[in-house]
């Protein structure tokens, strides 16, 4: 029994997957972080493609279905 105990605390199987997992959230918390000051700039750019070529979007007011 105190041997599977050992075999557990050394084994490193799935250490891999976990640094990936924390590499992957590491990586999608600097472009959340990254693109919230630029969400605007990149707003702006688009409305100015769209304004260029004649077309103006219009939200719809939700109907709630």
């Amino acid at each position: 029994m105190l041997a599977k105990l050992k075999q557990l605390v050394v084994e490193e199987n799935g250490q891999g997957m976990a640094e990936y997992g924390l590499i992957l959230a590491l990586i999608a918390v600097v472009v959340v972080v990254a693109l919230g000051p630029l969400g605007q700039k990149i707003k702006d750019v688009f409305d100015g493609i769209a304004g260029s070529s004649g077309f103006e979007w219009q939200p719809q007011s939700g109907s709630g279905s």
